[in-house]
């Protein structure tokens, strides 16, 4: 028996459209459309190539067909999506479907790569589908008289929310639909996710007012077939970085086989190697396959994508610039290049090939080192139970609150108490208290207590009758084009000096360089020639050449990887263990037990070595680089507590080190009190110079507030003027204003991002748990290995580099065979 809404017009409509597809909708896709057309909000979970999309998008459809009056002329559909490039992919097949359906909608794009002709003519007359990215979003907002743009807007999906959550772009989302939702209460929200490990708090969110919401979950599963790529044999002293280069070889097979491949690395960087590695093993690809990353010229990352949508290229290697939603049908493989460091990330990038829901996505694991293996036999186990990191949402981000206080104030105006509690009732802001609130006014009026006596910081006026307003046109133009502005280190545009842009690079890389020195970019080896502004000019070149390192590129392991990966290493020499990556590491990981030992689950190894160099302490937390950071900085502190001794340091994702030329005189008694839980982020501040970290993160914050103008009339403040600027306000306020909420917000900031003050807190718990494993050595064990040989990455040139290791494996050989 069919519902009342299975005979509806609209849902008869899309019926016959699909089956002259031959398609026929997924549960959960009728279940959204059902759920709209009852008046709901919410969210949608389900599988990457499911088609998560058609579900918010054609639910407005049926709506349309079955209340058409309640539709007006312009915009209808607004669709927040968080990348550039999703959104032209999106607004084309939506357009398709529109087209096939005999609708008369127009779809249309508006962000950074929008032509100015097009923009005028949306501002004058609004699409009935309108693909935004969240600044674009802010930027409309302030557009004098902007309500008319937003007045008969029925729906407003946020695509890719998962990406979105955890991030300042999150917050300009809540704020901006807080606002329009309280201008126009007809507005339905629905999110547009994959599956997160907080899916109620995603939702919660998004759409803070229970009030007819819902979440539609999708019962199918997508099928992920995971396939390790072998070394020819196994390395009983692993270290980062070189093997992914020896399997080259065998990569290539794999992509011949496959009709199209995506081959994801983690770092720009790594994805300018992998091009060149897989040309110059095998030419034949010259023309056939092709390079993506943010850094490379939008017009080139567009020939890409339309290349890869058709069919034409063989294999694109790209970074996390091709992670989300975009459909490129033809590719039925995915590779990976080293650890993805997290699931949720595994997941979404394995989901690119096969993208039909009844495919199968496979993904091969291209090693850097042994020892990733055992993450693939982590991350195998973390699919199969279905354990997903979750994405912490960002609350109170006083700076991103101000900077869209202007823009308010900008596109119309608001008065202060009317609007609190729109701000209020956002999940970013519940805990806003009035003195903060009123703080913020004081701020964009006044400029706070240091501002006052500047006129530049008093860019709003509140008018007779209370209204808050921009005046001046300065103001409001540089508050325009700094609207939803991204800190990162500055970013240098590279052209040719006959002309032609290739791409952008960071101003630190461009800082070591000399005139004649040659790097890569965009996969082509370039000379450089002068810097001139904010413009790297070069001329083409040929032989050898540096890939550049963009900061920042290197991911942390999530805690739920390092979780599965405690208890594989744990498990690994069970005589039950049936994973082929675990018998494939055998030697290695009975090499370490021979050596030294392989922690279980309650068990915690440190590792004292001495060699030739000099004395080193290894301890293996398994917890991700960042929080090995803080643990290094906050053991060396406390041991230099117990007697006078200073150390270096070097960390990966499974452990640290800590290297003196004096001796580390350590009992297993105070081994115990440096590891306890006791004191311990006291310990942690007096270790870490958190004012200097606090000082770095308000750079980010006094940009956004708009303390500090990033974007001038055809410039761009470099990041060296950026730092000291801000660095400046930082000392005075620290000094005159120290309740400043953007200062203490740079604090907040570095203890919940760059100290993980949550996850160092747990880690500290759990090895107070465990049994302390201290072993005495005279030589480097597998684990320890990868370790030292990053510390040597900072100082030695790449052929120093690779004859140092070789001499320290020998030893090792050496050591072993006396032993014997």
């Amino acid at each position: 028996m069919t519902s009342k809404f299975e005979q509806s017009e609209g849902f008869r409509i899309i019926q016959q459209w699909l089956h002259e597809k031959d398609r026929s909708p997924f549960s959960f896709q009728k279940e959204t459309w059902h759920r709209f057309s009852n008046g709901y909000s919410g969210m949608v979970i389900a599988p990457t190539g499911f088609g998560k999309t058609f579900s918010v998008f054609v639910a407005v459809l049926i709506d349309f067909f079955n209340h058409p009056k309640r539709y007006k002329t312009g915009l209808k559909l607004l669709w927040i999506t968080p990348l550039r490039s999703l959104a032209k992919d999106l607004a084309k097949a939506m357009q398709e479907a529109v087209d096939e359906i005999g609708l008369d909608w127009i779809v249309e794009v508006r962000n950074g790569d929008t032509d100015a002709k097009q923009k005028q003519r949306q501002s004058k007359a609004m699409p009935d589908i309108l693909l935004v990215t969240p600044e674009s979003l802010h930027l409309l907002m302030a557009q004098k008289d902007n309500q008319r743009f937003f007045n008969n807007v029925r729906c407003i999906a946020v695509d890719e929310w998962h990406e979105l959550l955890s991030t300042k772009r999150g917050v300009m989302v809540e704020l901006a639909l807080a606002v329009l939702k309280y201008r126009n209460p007809q507005i339905r929200v629905w999110g547009i996710t994959a599956t997160i490990g907080n899916l109620d708090e995603a939702l919660e969110v998004l759409i803070p007012n229970p009030k007819k919401r819902t979440k539609v979950v999708a019962k199918e599963q997508k099928k992920i077939d995971i396939l390790s790529v072998y070394p020819p044999e196994v390395e009983i002293l692993p270290w980062a970085g070189h093997l992914g280069g020896k399997l080259v070889q065998e990569v290539i097979p794999v992509i011949l086989k496959s009709k199209s491949t995506l081959v994801f690395t983690n770092t720009r960087s790594q994805a300018e190697m992998w091009y060149q590695l897989l040309l110059d093993a095998y030419p034949d690809f010259a023309g056939q396959i092709a390079l993506h990353h943010s850094s490379i010229d939008a017009h080139l990352r567009q020939w890409v994508e339309d290349n890869l949508t058709s069919g034409a290229l063989k294999a694109v290697v790209s970074t996390s610039s091709l992670d989300l939603g975009v459909d490129f049908k033809p590719v039925d493989t995915v590779i990976q290049i080293g650890s993805s460091k997290g699931v949720a990330r595994f997941m979404q990038r394995a989901g690119r090939s096969g993208h039909s829901p009844f495919e199968t996505s496979t993904i091969y694991f291209v090693p850097t080192h042994s020892l990733e293996l055992i993450e693939v036999s982590a991350l195998k186990e973390a699919v199969k139970n279905k354990v997903i990191e979750k994405r912490e949402p960002f609350i109170l981000a006083y700076d991103v609150l101000v900077q869209f206080l202007v823009t308010l104030a900008l596109g119309g105006g608001f008065y202060a108490d009317e609007l609190f509690p729109v701000i209020k009732g956002t999940y970013a802001f519940s805990e806003l208290k009035e003195e903060e609130w009123k703080w913020c006014i004081y701020f964009i009026t006044q400029g706070g207590k240091t501002g006052k006596n500047y006129e530049e910081f008093h860019k709003v006026v509140r008018e007779e009758d209370g209204k808050l307003v921009v005046e001046k046109r300065k103001i409001a133009m540089l508050h325009r084009m700094n609207i939803g502005v991204i800190v990162s280190d500055s970013m240098l545009r590279v052209k040719f000096l006959s002309g032609g842009y290739i791409g952008m690079i960071e101003e630190y890389f461009i800082s070591k360089l000399h005139k004649g020195d040659k790097f890569v970019l965009a996969g082509r080896i370039l000379e450089y020639v002068m810097l001139k502004e904010m413009t790297v000019y070069v001329r083409l070149s040929s032989g050898k050449a540096i890939t550049p390192s963009w900061l920042g590129g290197r991911l942390p392991l999530s805690s739920n990887l390092s979780f599965f990966l405690r208890k594989k290493l744990a498990e690994s020499l069970s005589p039950n263990s049936r994973e082929k990556e675990l018998k494939f590491l055998h030697p290695l990981l009975v090499n370490q037990n021979e050596n030294s030992h392989i922690p279980k689950e309650n068990e915690f190894l440190v590792e004292q070595i001495k060699t030739r160099e000099g004395y080193h302490l290894f301890f293996y937390p398994f917890e991700g680089r960042l929080v090995h950071e803080v643990m290094a900085a906050l053991l060396a502190y406390r041991i230099s507590k117990l007697y006078p001794i200073s150390f270096s340091m070097a960390m990966n994702d499974y452990g640290f080190e800590l290297f003196s030329d004096k001796e580390i005189k350590l009992s297993e008694e105070e081994l115990h009190h440096i590891l306890s839980k006791e004191n311990l982020m006291q310990d942690v501040i007096s270790s870490v110079n958190s004012t200097e970290m606090a000082r770095r993160k308000f750079r980010d914050i006094a940009v956004i507030s708009g303390m500090v103008i990033q974007t001038m009339p055809g410039r761009q403040v470099n990041n060296k003027s950026l730092q000291s600027s801000s660095g400046i306000i930082f000392s005075v306020l620290e000094d005159y204003d120290p309740e400043n909420l953007l200062l203490r917000q740079a604090y907040t900031e570095v203890f919940n991002q760059q100290l993980e003050e949550v996850r160092l807190v747990a880690a500290f718990e759990r090895i107070h748990q465990s049994k302390i494993i201290y072993i005495h050595s005279d030589r480097f064990t597998p684990l320890s290995f990868p370790i030292k040989v990053d510390s040597l990455r900072q100082s030695l040139s790449s052929e120093d580099l690779a004859s140092r290791i070789h001499k320290m494996q020998e030893a090792n050989l050496k050591k072993k065979n006396r032993k014997k």
